[in-house]
């Protein structure tokens, strides 16, 4: 029988220290990859923000509520004018004002890309997330709160957002908490599957530990 020879204690340590340098780059690209997602929302959702708050400056007026838009906005028709009572609501069967709020942002040149109303969401009238989903720019209470909401002016990131991308963006920008402050959890849904409230988060804390696809964020203003 020929000698049997195995691994020396350096050999086996040099693997364990290869596997470990691996695993710890795995974690890495992963974390950089849920911070790269996280600022990417944090940027759009700011960027929104400034625009409605640098309407309102100019205009004295909310965008898709804006009653003189065609007026002094290019290229918008009367029909995508609002009604100017100060909230962005759905007025009716025929005219949405949170759609007409994109035209409006746009044509003024403070929102990047180009929208022109429609009465039903579409590419050509609403922004997206990263995510894919339309936002959405409204005054109502559709959000958590750990008494009952009331009505505010704010931006709705969409589903779709895994519960570790919302929460990490919670931390950053607001409280950490789904129910309280400026950012919160909402079951939004504009395409897809709407968020189910319990398995995003529980009393206002994010359920990061059961990975969730599924969840949604609003802003609010």
């Amino acid at each position: 029988m020929g000698k049997q020879t195995g691994f020396t204690l350096v050999e086996i340590a040099i693997v364990l220290v290869i596997v470990g340098l691996l695993l710890g780059g795995v974690v890495v690209g992963q974390a950089l990859i849920t911070n790269a997602r996280v600022r990417n929302l944090a940027s759009m959702q700011e960027e929104v923000k400034t625009a409605y708050f640098g309407f309102r400056d100019r205009y004295r007026a909310l965008p898709g509520d804006y009653n003189l838009a065609s007026t002094n906005l290019p290229n918008v028709a009367a029909t995508s004018d609002g009604n100017g009572d100060g909230q962005i609501l759905l007025n009716g069967a025929m005219f949405d004002e949170s759609i007409a709020a994109w035209e409006h942002l746009s044509k003024a040149g403070f929102l990047t890309g180009a929208y022109t109303y429609n009465a039903t969401v579409n590419a050509a009238s609403n922004p997206t997330s990263p995510y894919g989903v339309f936002l959405q720019l409204i005054y109502d209470n559709v959000y958590a709160d750990a008494g009952a909401p009331v009505a505010r002016h704010n931006l709705k990131l969409g589903n779709q957002i895994p519960v570790g991308i919302i929460a990490e963006l919670d931390r950053k920008i607001d409280d950490g908490n789904a129910q309280t402050g400026s950012f919160r959890f909402s079951s939004y849904n504009q395409g897809g599957t709407a968020p189910t409230p319990a398995n995003c988060h529980v009393a206002g804390v994010w359920q990061v530990q059961t990975s969730e696809p599924n969840c949604g964020g609003v802003s609010l203003f």
